[in-house]
């Protein structure tokens, strides 16, 4: 493994615990960790590692977290998550953790693997993401997990 330069996030299921609260006016509430939030916004920096969020969905609230937690490169309403990734990083990854936790996740680390970059995932991921991940954090997602994976990713460098 070689340095890694960016951890890259899903945000459903990795950073929050995978509910979407709906309203009749849509989305009305997501749930995040404080101990991700500090991990991202105050360990990543020290380490030079940007964060990056790539998501399926697009949600105000999300935009909203990641102003309060100093994440810039937030692409939401991504439907090919692979071909955003090559666009914000180019084709080697081998500088790229990615954390994820479901089918939507598995092209990005198949190619992050492949390229030598490290894969990391909750503990409530599903089955296919075990089998590719180098790392599974013992916290569920929306409970720490993230900031476990930070943990280990900086005791890594």
């Amino acid at each position: 493994m070689g340095k890694i330069k960016y951890l890259v996030m899903d945000v459903d299921g990795t950073l929050t615990d995978g509910k979407i609260y709906m309203g009749e006016n849509g989305e009305i509430a997501k749930a995040f960790n404080i101990k991700d939030g500090c991990g991202i916004l105050l360990i990543l920096p020290k380490y030079e590692i940007t964060p990056i969020i790539i998501t399926a969905r697009s949600s105000k609230i999300v935009e909203n977290r990641c102003k309060e937690i100093g994440i810039t490169e937030l692409y939401q309403g991504v439907k090919d998550k692979l071909k955003m990734l090559r666009e914000v990083v180019g084709d080697d990854f081998s500088s790229v953790a990615y954390a994820g936790d479901d089918l939507p996740d598995i092209p990005c680390m198949e190619a992050v693997k492949k390229s030598g970059g490290l894969v990391l995932c909750p503990s409530d991921a599903i089955s296919e993401v075990f089998c590719l991940a180098d790392y599974i954090s013992s916290f569920k997602a929306g409970e720490g997990a993230i900031r476990d994976c930070i943990n280990y990713l900086t005791s890594c460098s």
